[in-house]
């Protein structure tokens, strides 16, 4: 399908990214606007995203995504060994952080894990119209794809921007990150409570004491934090629990 990609101004998108270091080049431009696209065209029939007008979107999602890179300068770099750094965001939806990280650094291997089928169908049409290699979205449950001998500490990064509080997504997330490796949570400002409560799970769960980054997105007033977890220890085997029982009754020591 072809789309009318002059009626779009890119201005702002541009002086933002800028602000990141990120610099695209006119095909990655070119995905970006072809997501959107694809986003509210699917956004039509399936609730995908409250957020559908262009600024908004390209702010509160696109920019938001990939303001990753202020905790994680590394991306789209090599690791230590030599090979393409491995990541997985949790609870992706609509594909947020996941598929701005993979257009504007696509030498990272991304895997995008959500539990409703719809939306990795949605996802599935993205790689597909978007030409995007190194890239797969799974249809499953953390709590059931992060057990030994499935998805366990096989990424470098796991990435969530998922609404739940810190522990429950601790419990989702750091089993599947290698030692070594970071888990980073995407937060609204306001969120120290829920770390410091957090503190007890996440040390039970291998990591160190979660490090926070706040900040503002590029030219706005919106406030946000990164958590940044880094695995120090194997996850012991009984975590995660069975589905439910992290967001019901969250790791408290």
């Amino acid at each position: 399908m072809e789309y009318d990609f002059e009626k779009y101004d890119l201005t702002s998108f541009r002086q933002d990214l800028g602000e990141l270091n990120i610099r695209l080049s006119g095909e990655q431009e070119r995905q970006f606007l072809s997501f959107y696209e694809l986003l509210t065209e699917w956004n039509s029939f399936m609730n995908l995203t409250a957020i559908t007008e262009f600024d908004e979107v390209v702010k509160k999602h696109f920019v938001d995504s990939l303001s990753l890179v202020k905790v994680l300068p590394e991306l789209g770099k090599e690791g230590a060994s030599g090979k393409a750094y491995t990541l997985i965001d949790v609870g992706t939806g609509a594909g947020f952080p996941g598929i701005p990280l993979k257009i504007a650094f696509p030498e990272l291997e991304i895997t995008l894990l959500d539990s409703l089928q719809k939306r990795v169908s949605f996802l599935n049409a993205v790689i597909e119209m978007l030409s995007l290699s190194k890239i797969t979205a799974v249809h499953g449950r953390a709590e059931d794809l992060a057990k030994p001998g499935k998805m366990r500490e096989r990424f470098d990064f796991c990435v969530s921007r998922a609404v739940a509080n810190l522990s429950t997504l601790s419990e989702y997330c750091i089993p599947f990150v290698k030692k070594g490796g970071s888990f980073i949570s995407y937060k609204s400002a306001g969120a120290e409570e829920e770390a410091a409560a957090a503190g007890e799970a996440v040390k039970i769960l291998g990591g160190a004491e979660p490090e926070v980054f706040s900040f503002c997105l590029p030219g706005t007033d919106m406030g946000r934090n990164f958590y940044v977890i880094r695995k120090k220890a194997p996850t012991p085997a009984k975590y995660p629990r069975k589905a439910g029982l992290p967001a019901k009754e969250p790791i408290h020591g």
